[in-house]
């Protein structure tokens, strides 16, 4: 609502876009300390506006994303629409206990005082989303940030633009733009957005950007989350279900045909498994995925673009002129943006496809000798955003657990542990900054604000100068901190 001038033929683009984005974040500053005095009834009812919102705009959206990334309704239902009603409903259930100031234990300096934290809401926070999942990866954090009290200003990726305007139309719709607002747009929209100071910026995407993000954020003393990606390994060894293995990781890879920032990037498995996990993965593939003529397009995602469509074809060339061999797929169709499920092994550890997240079908395997390879392997490389283990020996599974470090990790699965709202979501370093989803989303767009009710009883006084006649307190000062 905010962009028609934007596009339109008679103005001029970026002046305008940055006049109507800096409008909406001076309302948002202004109304951000009457939102903050909204008690738990008021956000549940703004989150069942929410949800019924978005059940209204039900076949718009099933319609955009199968325009967008050819998704599957029964997908789109599952991995965006139903994920997002379930975490609208876990926060309206919760969100009272939530809000409610936690009592903490005392010291010696405030004895007899009460001691609690209050949560706060952040204020105005920007959520930038990314395209692979455009519904539910702006839709979650929004449902936090509404759960805490904040105003918010969107901007859904502009590669997803069939899905992003229907964002637009049902923030639009449902919100006042003092409150929520939305913002579709390039770069460019991007750019005049986080030149603004924002009370916390949450940025879903790739680790290159969300260096851009922090850095911009930095100039500003912006508090940011970060849920970026990396190389997101799968650790297989001889005492697993090897059927149910490759069969989960199959899934897992291709869901959106491999456009999902918990993918299994890689699979490292024991030296004797490969042949035998080659034949599962194929098989798994071809059950899920094609039928009597080939490739089952209903079913199966397509690239966002060209533009990753090429740098996915070039990865699987590169990776066969190092040496790879090609176990399974690698066809490609560039009009239906279309890439076969691709497995690969003997892949050098060197190679393109080795160093940079994949983001598509393409499955590299590599094949180790022991436990401790493996694990080497992984932590040579940057923390992951998730790390996945098959097995059926719980010293491996441990083992794996303490000598590596991953943002998430599922034994014997993939993804599953990005449904459960009560387990935090996120990266570390390279792979995020902070967690969301719950009430670990409730606090990343809040401020735990330390409040001491001090009592007539207070003991500050003992340690209030002049020092000289109160030195013999020390030993005992000592003792009691």
């Amino acid at each position: 609502m905010f962009l028609n001038c934007f596009y339109g033929k008679n103005c001029e683009p970026l002046l305008i876009m940055e006049e109507q984005i800096k409008s909406v974040f001076d309302l948002q500053q202004k109304y951000k300390f009457e939102l903050r005095k909204t008690d738990a009834k008021t956000r549940i009812g703004k989150l069942r506006q929410l949800k019924q919102a978005l059940e209204n705009a039900k076949e718009e959206i099933f319609a955009a994303l199968k325009s967008d990334l050819r998704k599957n309704r029964f997908e789109t239902a599952v991995t965006e629409l139903f994920f997002t009603y379930a975490e609208i409903d876990h926060a309206i259930k919760k969100l009272r206990s939530w809000m409610k100031p936690k009592s903490v234990g005392r010291t010696m300096s405030n004895l007899f005082a009460s001691n609690k934290i209050y949560y706060e809401p952040k204020g105005v926070c920007l959520i930038i989303a990314p395209w692979n999942y455009p519904l539910q990866l702006i839709m979650s954090p929004l449902i936090s940030a509404i759960a805490a009290g904040n105003c918010v200003i969107l901007k859904p990726s502009e590669l997803s633009a069939a899905t992003a305007a229907v964002i637009n139309k049902l923030i639009s719709n449902t919100f006042d733009a003092k409150e929520i607002a939305c913002f579709e747009g390039d770069a460019e929209v991007s750019t005049a957005l986080l030149k603004l100071p924002f009370d916390h910026i949450f940025f879903t995407g790739s680790t290159a950007i969300g260096k851009v993000v922090m850095e911009a954020a930095a100039k500003n003393l912006s508090s940011v989350t970060l849920e970026l990606g990396g190389k997101s390994p799968a650790i297989v060894d001889e005492t697993c279900d090897l059927q149910k293995a490759a069969e989960k990781i199959a899934w897992g890879k291709l869901v959106n045909a491999g456009q999902t920032c918990i993918a299994p990037d890689y699979v490292l498995i024991k030296d004797n498994l490969l042949a035998d996990f080659v034949a599962h993965y194929e098989k798994a593939v071809k059950k899920m995925f094609f039928d009597e003529v080939g490739i089952n397009k209903n079913d199966y995602a397509k690239i966002i673009n060209v533009k990753q469509f090429l740098r996915l074809n070039k990865l699987i060339e590169e990776a066969l002129r190092d040496g790879a061999i090609l176990a399974l797929g690698g066809k490609s169709d560039e009009k239906d943006l279309t890439i076969t499920p691709t497995l690969l092994t003997s892949v050098a550890v060197g190679s393109s496809i080795m160093q940079e997240e994949i983001f598509g079908p393409i499955l590299p395997v590599i094949t180790y000798n022991n436990i401790q390879e493996a694990i080497d392997l992984v932590n040579r490389k940057e923390k992951p955003l998730a790390l996945y283990i098959f097995s059926g020996n719980k010293q491996n599974q441990n083992k794996i657990i303490t000598e590596t470090s991953a943002g998430g990790s599922c034994v014997n699965d993939v993804l599953v542990h990005i449904g459960n709202p009560n387990l935090p979501f996120g990266g570390v370093n390279n792979s995020g900054i902070g967690s969301c989803h719950g009430i670990f989303g409730f606090k990343t767009f809040s401020h735990e604000r330390a409040v001491v009710f001090q009592s007539k009883l207070g003991l500050t006084k003992m340690i209030y100068p002049p020092y000289e006649k109160k030195m013999n307190l020390l030993k005992w000062l000592k003792k009691l901190m």
